[in-house]
């Protein structure tokens, strides 16, 4: 096989040599492509809210410290609960996707997976899912439950709304509400501020990513801010962006932060600015890094909070 060419039933929006094309078993290989195994950019997307509530619980009350045991929790519970997201998501997508040059590969409108295949793998992540939200506490366990009907209603936002990427932003922002909760048992104005900026993030991120379909999704009727805002695009990313950031910083004074906290975030500014500064709609390829570079921004920002919890 050439270097070039992809792998049988790789998915075109996959990099090249992942691990599930390199190392899963021929079985597995629809199924982690269903779950977007091969593109892990999503589960961290999904992970860092949690990573920021318990840096930000950390902050508040030092005397409790940083709980990693729940961190590995979360980073689990995310790849399951994106994974089974994503495969409900291609499940009620199917008849969009095969119109759609980026996602006609997948393997349930390529034909390698089948709905009823794909409905009990759905079930099985789902539960790994729910195994991880029941070592937290009630009132955790009480938000896990109710994030499930942001999860049903999203794929049928691009139907509907100009704004899908604000119910996504609802969704993926929920770990921020749920990683709080897990630490301190109730919540407050500190991670309502957190889970808000989170939403305004994956507005902004996910506007970047939704850049690659725009011609696409206009051929079919699909949705999204990017066709909205069209040549304002950038700007409005950039609004976005900065509203995250003043958003978050005011979660993290609540908290007790202070000037180590804030060089740490001018880390995740700086990442958010060179986005916006380079965003370039027509260049292969550039929406999708800039969209991928946010898995750095939220290690930034968990690290700033952790670092001003630590020193």
């Amino acid at each position: 096989m050439q270097m070039h060419e992809q792998p049988a039933g790789a998915v075109a929006d996959a990099q090249r040599g992942n691990w599930v094309d390199r190392h899963a078993p021929e079985w597995l290989k629809p199924y982690a492509r269903l779950a977007r195994w091969d593109r892990p950019i999503g589960f961290w997307l999904l992970f860092w809210p949690c990573a920021f509530a318990l840096a930000l619980a950390a902050l508040a009350d030092p005397d409790r410290g940083f709980n990693w045991w729940a961190l590995a929790l979360c980073l689990v519970g995310a790849v399951a609960m994106r994974g089974a997201g994503c495969t409900f998501n291609d499940i009620v997508d199917r008849n969009i996707d095969d119109k759609v040059e980026r996602t006609r590969s997948r393997p349930i409108p390529s034909g390698r997976v089948g709905v009823a295949a794909a409905i009990a793998f759905m079930v099985a992540q789902a539960l790994v899912g729910l195994a991880v939200l029941l070592q937290f506490n009630g009132l955790a366990i009480a938000l896990g439950v109710a994030s499930l009907a942001l999860v049903a209603i999203y794929p049928f936002m691009k139907r509907v709304t100009w704004w899908p990427q604000l119910f996504l932003g609802l969704a993926f922002s929920w770990g921020a509400l749920l990683g709080w909760a897990a630490q301190m048992e109730a919540l407050g104005l500190a991670p309502v501020l957190l889970y808000a900026g989170s939403i305004l993030w994956v507005i902004g991120y996910d506007t970047i990513y939704a850049m690659q379909d725009i011609e696409d999704d206009a051929l079919i009727g699909v949705r999204s801010t990017a066709r909205l805002f069209g040549r304002r695009t950038r700007l409005m990313v950039a609004l976005f962006y900065a509203g995250a950031v003043a958003l978050w910083a005011a979660a993290a004074f609540l908290a007790g932060a202070g000037i180590v906290f804030v060089l740490g975030l001018a880390a995740a500014i700086a990442g958010l600015t060179w986005q916006v500064v380079t965003l370039d709609g027509n260049a292969a390829g550039n929406a999708l890094l800039r969209f991928k570079a946010n898995h750095w921004v939220g290690l930034a920002f968990t690290l700033a909070l952790l670092a001003e919890a630590w020193l």
